[in-house]
């Protein structure tokens, strides 16, 4: 079965195309327009959305050497997301697979990010088996999701109270002069960084054992660089500093994350654990996830560093593990179907 996958929830316009469960091509278009902003911009995502889906699904299915003709099966993102960047997906999506009878298959994007750990071609025993802990930190989304059965939803562990992990570091990068998308630039200047150079808050809000929060990080920073001095001192203070804080901010975001994998891991007693989503690329937390669950005996998954950001071959994944266990009964497009932006997983 040859699906493709459209991924429009944020500021990336993702296409892929998947045969037979074996990825075959995979196109992300980052939109640029947004760095001026210093964050995304719904409408501004979205008209860029209008603009690149059609260039970009026909790379990827050019990249896959294969036409329209050859799909089966059109698997799109409607939720969670922005809801106009959702709408240019699933309305592209609607389309192309009432023209080609094709299957239309709507998949959480949560459901993507843990399909990501799939993409790696595997032998069966190889695959991460339940019970599967997976920690999902992303620009907007952190969750820590239990998988106790292969073909059932995940129960939902913990989340952040306030800001995704991703956010902490966008928000604090802005504070340090650093430009959008702030993650990227705080983990390349780490690495030249101390840290140990500032003690940052690790904050656990209660309630669940295994929640976080990050904005009080954000405040932190805020605060910190206030009682520098004025202007002129803070602007030095930076110059001088400015990989030393990224470094201690980096350590207290991942720190965090890791802190609360391992201790629910304890807790479920799970022996396969997954990283995913877009904090996932940082080198400092695959470090020392790596390295707890080498020492805990545990085995970890984490994807290609391409598939760990928004992407739409983790969409093909996920469509083609639930059209596995499910195989589609029609080739009748449910065109009632709608996005949902604040979308859960069931």
């Amino acid at each position: 079965m040859t699906t493709l996958g459209i991924e429009t929830s944020c500021d990336d316009t993702c296409a892929a195309v998947m045969t037979g469960g074996v990825l075959q091509s995979s196109v992300t278009s980052a939109q640029a327009e947004h760095a001026e902003f210093g964050g995304v911009v719904p409408e501004v995502a979205s008209r860029a959305h209008q603009r690149l889906i059609a260039p970009v699904v026909a790379e990827a299915l050019d990249r896959a050497g294969a036409g329209f003709a050859d799909l089966d099966a059109v698997a799109v993102t409607r939720g969670p997301g922005l809801s106009g960047a959702l709408l240019v997906g699933l309305s592209y999506a609607k389309a192309l697979a009432l023209g080609l009878s094709a299957e239309l298959i709507g998949v959480n994007h949560l459901e993507g990010h843990l399909a990501s750990v799939f993409l790696e071609e595997m032998a069966e025993e190889e695959t991460p088996q339940p019970p599967l802990l997976c920690l999902i930190a992303s620009g907007g989304h952190t969750r820590l999701l239990l998988v106790d059965e292969a073909d059932a939803p995940p129960q939902l562990l913990g989340r952040t109270r306030d800001d995704a992990a991703g956010e902490a570091f966008d928000k604090t990068a802005q504070l340090l002069g650093l430009s959008y998308p702030g993650g990227p630039e705080i983990g390349r200047l780490a690495d030249e960084g101390d840290p140990a150079f500032h003690d940052f808050p690790r904050s656990r809000p209660g309630g669940s054992d295994y929640d976080f929060s990050f904005s009080g990080l954000k405040t932190a920073v805020l605060y910190h660089l206030r009682d520098v001095g004025d202007e002129e001192e803070r602007a030095a203070y930076l110059d001088r500093h400015r990989a030393d804080l990224c470094a201690a901010v980096q350590e207290a975001i991942v720190e965090v994350l890791a802190d609360v994998l391992f201790e629910a891991a304890d807790d479920v007693g799970a022996s396969d654990l997954a990283l995913v989503g877009g904090v996932a690329a940082n080198r400092r937390l695959r470090a020392i996830v790596r390295e707890r669950a080498e020492t805990a005996g545990r085995r970890l998954f984490i994807p290609e560093m391409e598939y760990c950001t928004d992407n739409a071959a983790m969409i093909c994944a996920a469509a083609h593990r639930r059209l596995r266990h499910d195989p589609p009964s029609s080739k009748e497009a449910p065109l009632a179907l709608d996005v949902d932006p604040g979308l859960e997983l069931a």
